[in-house]
């Protein structure tokens, strides 16, 4: 080895990255490059961590994400404890007489649930506080003319003041309604499924627009689950505290999610309806597999390495998406190009099939790991 050479490598600045969004795929994106080695600042328009906050949405993390996830933080037994089995995977139906029906059960299922601001917490609080610039809502970015730096503009929101951030990678975690997805994909619109959700946060315990609802919206909504629902679903929803909606997107799958030194993850790269559990699974995915392909092929060579990234996930994420989409159609009773409407009372076991979990393609199989 040569002394000169070793010494030269080690005093090389490390590369940086900044990441625009500090929600699940942010944070993971954060925790994935440090691993192997690079500088990260997180830009959130947030002016502080959303610990606590409860209208996060309930999410069941499957194995790898678990093994990830506990990877990066170094202590899996936390994990463990602020998340609860998810050991069957259970879909059924209630007819006109509010008797059920199993059309489909999974016993082999193992994955666990957990609350979104729960996760949150657990990998934010792994990281170091300083790399976070709370407050600092994202305007826009540019590329240098070599392609080999990024800077972004963010407007302090508690100043109004205007700052810029300078990186080698930019990586976009802004979300569904990204706004760097948008500068490449302009036209690119998001698409309403079709129905809203109702969501609650009990005391026990995609992409969607929240909105607060009033107390005439709320009797509504208890009114109408009892004339659909069982009678203790509906006490379930009566005794849920600060009840919400929330419209369902997705959109088409993007042609790319890499351009220089621009990468797009998580929501921002695949919005995606939630009828597959696989949004914020995906988002994690997403950060691990940018990291090893920034560790297998070094700074250096950053644009062979988010080649490879996207040459990766983008097949993998974009036929999730859209089965999950489909899933949607059939759980709603709308027909599709190839079989008929879905009725759960004269469904066969091959027409229920497809709404397990274990249809979702590469389920169980993901490409580099």
């Amino acid at each position: 080895m040569n002394p000169s050479h070793d010494l030269s490598h080690q005093n090389k600045p490390k590369p940086k990255a900044v990441i625009v969004g500090g929600s699940i795929a942010g944070v993971s994106c954060a925790h994935a490059l440090i691993l192997v080695g690079w500088d990260v600042v997180v830009i959130e328009k947030s002016r502080r961590p959303p610990k606590g906050n409860p209208t996060g949405a309930g999410l069941a993390l499957d194995p790898l994400s678990q093994e990830l996830i506990g990877s990066w933080t170094g202590h899996p037994e936390l994990l463990h404890d602020i998340t609860s089995p998810a050991a069957i995977d259970l879909n059924q139906a209630i007819n006109d007489e509010k008797s059920r029906k199993i059309l489909a059960r999974d016993e082999n299922f193992n994955h666990r649930a957990a609350h979104w601001s729960s996760l949150h917490d657990h990998l934010f609080s792994a990281l170091p506080p300083e790399i976070f610039l709370w407050g600092h809502l994202f305007l826009s970015f540019s590329v240098s003319s070599d392609k080999r730096s990024v800077k972004i503009r963010a407007q302090v929101l508690d100043t109004e003041e205007t700052a810029e951030v300078d990186g080698d990678l930019l990586v976009a975690a802004d979300g569904w309604n990204s706004l760097i997805r948008k500068h490449y994909f302009p036209d690119i619109k998001r698409r309403y499924s079709g129905y809203c959700a109702w969501r609650g946060v009990l005391d026990t315990i995609g992409n969607s627009v929240t909105m607060k609802v009033s107390d005439e919206m709320i009797q509504k909504m208890y009114q109408d689950a009892e004339k659909i629902w069982h009678p203790t679903f509906v006490q379930v929803m009566r005794e849920t505290k600060e009840p919400f909606v929330n419209a369902i997107y997705d959109c088409d799958p993007p042609e790319r999610i890499v351009w220089d030194n621009v990468v797009l993850v998580g929501d921002a790269a695949h919005p995606t309806t939630p009828h597959s559990s696989r949004s914020t699974n995906m988002s994690i995915l997403d950060a691990a597999v940018l990291g090893r392909c920034l560790e297998k092929l070094g700074s250096e060579n950053l644009t062979a390495a988010l080649e490879e990234y996207q040459s990766i996930r983008l097949p993998v994420a974009s036929k999730q998406v859209l089965h999950a989409r489909r899933v949607g159609r059939i759980k709603q009773g709308l027909e599709l190009p190839d079989r008929k409407s879905f009725n759960p009372n004269t469904a066969n076991w091959e027409e229920c099939e497809m709404l397990q979990l274990r249809a979702v393609p590469f389920f169980g199989h993901n490409p580099l790991f």
